[in-house]
């Protein structure tokens, strides 16, 4: 008689060792491409106005059109990730970026840029979903907010080297430099994905073709187990096809769980591509040396690190009281961002404080999100939250280059940058709040698919 294995213990009963390690190394090149692309356009966006003759009021468009993609792209691609795996819609998207992104070296033309980034944005758009769904999948529960959040850490680090190369080597080479780097690295990476990203064991095991790939995954993932051939894979309660419907995302628990994690995907990004994207411009749109500019949005990338090495620690301890608290820190962080009579070592410590607290709170949102959903609609879960998180970060970058254009002083720039973060605050801690009468305690755990 076949030996039968339940996915969820299966998976939680493994120990931390090189099928996590090696998982962990691919998500975090794969995000730390992501990273280096996201961002490159904030770095090159002041010599592309010069080129382009246009002033930094007008770069709205295109610093914001791979937002627009990304919209289109998770929500689109997340459900692909549910439907067909998440292996090949991680492939296709780094690929699909890559591309495009080669291609930005060589435009001539603000309308060539806007396509070009576009398209790219729906590659990068799948990425994220179906990533943090695959190491959800994978890792065992008692690390598995750790391991998102470090494996999300990738885009950090890719933003903060992105700067490091526009300061040092964009005056010799010019801005095409940014965009072959962050062209030839996904593609790079993804070549390299084709033959070393696994599949979901949770997905697989509803997929009677994809019988030999179920099992070569569980051996890899419990070398700790003699699996036989004949072993059979159940995931209680059957995990079914997602029926592509929004309103899986609201029932039962999840009615008033989704709408506040949206909430707070769209201000923790908002701010996040308000000083991504802008950062560099509004600085040097008031005279701050374009070098000192860079150097100070590197240090709010690697703030980042720091900050998602500190929720990866609390986030298991304490929950998304974690994110409470870093968005309650954030705000004073970015008001002082305005403030250039600080001097520029103080706004480089500023930029770092900022990073800790916007994109570790991001980092924790992330990690909710692959966390609150079952596996059936996890993909659409978080690829929902991070499509309707794109609002608030189309309009980080768009209302900056509106504020640009009002002549305003640049603390008051900042101070209105940091209003939003009180509605963030807000919808943290009713998230927090929500998630406490759940599952009696401020810690993540996946709602029960009986109850959708």
């Amino acid at each position: 008689m076949p030996t039968t294995y339940q996915v969820n213990d299966f998976v939680d009963g493994q120990k931390l060792g090189r099928f996590n390690l090696m998982l962990l190394v691919w998500s975090f090149l794969t995000m730390f491409a992501d990273g280096f692309d996201l961002n490159s356009l904030g770095f090159t966006a002041p010599a592309l106005a010069k080129m382009w003759g246009v002033p930094a009021s007008e770069m709205g468009p295109v610093l914001s059109a791979n937002l627009f993609g990304i919209f289109v792209g998770a929500p689109l691609l997340g459900w692909l990730g549910d439907n067909y795996g998440r292996r090949p819609v991680i492939i296709f998207g780094t690929l699909l970026y890559g591309a495009m992104t080669l291609l930005m070296s060589f435009s001539t033309s603000m309308e060539q840029m806007i396509v070009l980034r576009l398209i790219a944005g729906i590659g990068i758009g799948g990425i994220m979903p179906n990533t943090i769904s695959l190491n959800s999948e994978l890792s065992p529960k008692k690390f598995r907010s750790t391991l998102i959040v470090l494996m999300f850490m990738g885009i950090t680090t890719g933003s903060t080297v992105v700067g490091l190369v526009a300061a040092y080597y964009m005056p010799a080479h010019g801005w095409p430099i940014i965009f072959r780097i962050g062209g030839l690295l996904p593609l790079v990476v993804g070549g390299c994905l084709f033959f070393a990203l696994p599949e979901s064991l949770k997905l697989l095991a509803i997929k009677p073709k994809a019988r030999k790939e179920l099992i070569a995954t569980a051996r890899k993932l419990r070398p700790d187990l003699v699996i036989e051939d004949d072993a059979v894979f159940v995931n209680p309660p059957i995990i079914e096809k997602s029926a592509g419907s929004v309103s899986e995302l609201f029932k039962g628990g999840l009615i008033w769980i989704t709408p506040l994690l949206w909430v707070c995907f769209s201000i923790a990004l908002m701010a996040n591509f308000f000083l991504n994207n802008t950062l560099p411009l509004i600085y040097s749109n008031y005279g701050i040396p374009a070098k000192e500019a860079a150097l100070t949005a590197t240090m709010y990338h690697a703030g980042g690190i720091f900050g998602g090495l500190l929720i990866s620690i609390l986030l298991d301890r304490i929950g998304f009281l974690i994110v409470v608290i870093m968005l309650a820190i954030g705000a004073p962080c970015i008001i002082l961002l305005g403030y250039e009579s600080l001097g520029f070592h103080t706004l480089a410590i500023i930029g770092g404080l900022s990073g800790i607290t916007v994109l570790g709170a991001q980092f924790g949102n992330n990690a909710a999100a692959g966390l609150l959903y079952p596996t059936s609609i996890r993909g659409k879960g978080v690829g929902m939250a991070l499509s309707i998180g794109r609002l608030g970060a189309i309009a980080g970058p768009t209302v900056g280059a509106m504020l640009l254009g009002m002549n305003l002083p640049m603390s008051t720039v900042f101070l209105l940058a940091a209003l939003p973060i009180i509605v963030g605050l807000i919808a943290a801690g009713l998230l927090a709040w929500l998630c406490y009468r759940r599952f009696n305690s401020f810690l993540l755990d996946d709602t029960p698919a009986s109850e959708l």
